[in-house]
């Protein structure tokens, strides 16, 4: 579905990524990981076209690279950035209802509101509750929410635990199988390797901006030097 082949980007004259390379296929969830400040967050926004890219970024077999982010979101890609990005002015049932792709007003939708509200049981509690009051991780579930709405067929999510309680945490590891039971493929870049271990069909491992290690969770369990050298703190 994603193949993303000898991309580089730049912030600036600052060159960031150095021909990263790696695949998402159909229905499968594969973690981006390694340390901050090796590339992960700017390999998810050259993806939706939101920094200044070169190389190839295929989504089933159409070009992304050039594309503004509304046109690939179009196109069934979904981002979870780092910064949540709510409205904080509107409800948390508006925020949703914004993400909600037009088609599913006249056709049976993937995702509903009641999915929605019974995966993630406090925003049901405070569906008319301005957004912008809600505590830091409910409005990272209402994020991950408003993007389902969208009917994405991939989901790139920044960073979902950052920052977030334990039972928060807990919900965001509900959200994540909820999306490998539904088919959903997922690129996710965390840094709680305990989540992405477990959930992850494959991993990267990004240092210096590329990509150092690609495998099975279990070789990069039995692969010391690669967490030794590009993971631990």
């Amino acid at each position: 579905m994603l193949q993303v082949n000898d991309l580089h980007a730049y912030y600036g004259k600052s060159h960031v990524l150095h021909g990263v390379q790696f695949e998402v296929g159909e229905g499968e969830i594969v973690s981006l990981l390694g340390r901050n400040g090796s590339g992960r967050s700017t390999t998810a926004r050259a993806i939706m076209g939101m920094v200044a890219a070169e190389g190839s970024v295929l989504w089933n077999g159409q070009q992304l690279l050039g594309k503004k982010p509304f046109e690939i979101a179009r196109q069934g890609v979904g981002y979870v950035p780092e910064s949540r990005d709510v409205f904080p002015q509107l409800t948390v049932h508006q925020n949703l209802l914004l993400g909600q792709k037009s088609s599913q007003r006249s056709g049976k939708p993937r995702w509903t509101f009641e999915d929605m509200y019974r995966m993630f049981a406090p925003l049901k509690e405070r569906q008319h509750t301005p957004a912008g009051v809600l505590s830091g991780g409910e409005q990272q579930m209402l994020t991950l929410c408003r993007t389902l709405m969208g009917e994405p067929d991939l989901i790139i999510i920044d960073e979902p635990t950052e920052g977030l309680a334990p039972r928060f945490v807990e919900y965001v590891g509900t959200y994540l199988n909820q999306l490998k039971d539904s088919g959903c493929s997922v690129l996710l870049i965390e840094q709680k390797l305990s989540i992405a271990m477990g959930i992850s069909d494959r991993v990267l491992v990004m240092g210096h901006g590329t990509i150092v290690f690609e495998g099975r969770p279990q070789a990069l369990r039995a692969n010391t030097a690669v967490s030794t050298e590009w993971l631990e703190v």
